[in-house]
């Protein structure tokens, strides 16, 4: 195989890589090291923000295309900004790996296990990302014919420098979101007969709640060897790091699969309806 022979290198490609058939294929390799056995290698530098393309032009989030889903247009759209998601996890889950690695093996855990599960979820990220992108091309458009926000990355911006931060911000309230909301596009969809749609979010739903699941488990083991109680401190963490809300409702069930017990969760909406 050309390229990086390490985890560690091939995350670092991974965010070095722009385009998005590159940052996917990049992603895959990634995986595939992984999935061989492939050693950690040495602790790598990620940039500050990954590499992107030119496209999609990037807007404030009320800018944002409306996602209707009556029309092709509309559920375009939706897929559009679905792909977005997707193409951002992608470079949250290797700058996970890349960017922490080392704060992990500080911490006396095993940054090797750490790291390869992080490309696991990256490599499902960039299949999920494909995934879109395909059906996004059956309804005329593809990935950067929309503009997008920017919101999902300047989040991660404010925890480069802590692992814990980044651990709770990116997959137990951004990445868990999805779990809340994605039922009700499924749902949506399957009234309007879009069932080839209704096949992706169902593959990228399933799978999500083992992203949760393993960015709970990080998060608990890394406030355990740091001698904190996990709820308190992800308590602490969300309200220095999050600066939006959440509002009920909430998928229980999901979030329940995922490890996340009610306390890491409720009493935002809670502080939402006061």
């Amino acid at each position: 195989m050309n390229g990086p022979d390490t985890l560690l290198a091939a995350a670092a490609a991974v965010l070095t890589a722009a385009e998005p058939a590159q940052k996917a294929d990049a992603a895959e390799k990634a995986d595939t090291l992984r999935r061989a056995g492939a050693p950690l290698g040495e602790a790598q530098s990620p940039p500050d923000r990954p590499a992107r393309p030119k496209a999609p032009r990037l807007v404030p989030p009320g800018k944002a295309p409306r996602r209707r889903f009556g029309s092709p247009e509309g559920r375009a759209a939706l897929l559009h900004a679905i792909a977005h998601i997707e193409f951002n996890a992608i470079d949250l889950a290797f700058d996970m790996a890349a960017r922490f690695a080392p704060a992990i093996a500080d911490a006396g855990l095993d940054e090797a296990a750490f790291t390869r599960d992080w490309v696991r979820v990256g490599g499902e990220e960039a299949r999920h990302f494909r995934m879109v992108d395909a059906r996004l091309a059956e309804l005329n458009c593809r990935y950067g014919d929309l503009p997008a926000h920017d919101g999902l990355w300047e989040a991660a911006e404010t925890t480069s420098h802590d692992a814990l931060a980044r651990l709770a911000i990116a997959p137990l309230i951004l990445e868990a979101r999805g779990l809340d909301v994605t039922p009700d596009m499924i749902e949506r969809l399957r009234s309007v007969g879009d069932e080839a749609s209704v096949a992706v979010l169902e593959v990228i739903y399933r799978e999500e709640v083992g992203h949760v699941a393993c960015g709970k488990r990080w998060f608990d083991a890394l406030a355990a060897a740091r001698g904190l109680e996990p709820e308190s401190a992800f308590k602490d963490l969300r309200s220095r790091y999050f600066k939006g809300q959440l509002k009920p409702p909430f998928n229980h069930e999901a979030r329940a699969k995922a490890g996340l017990s009610r306390g890491f969760y409720e009493p935002i909406g809670n502080e939402t309806r006061v």
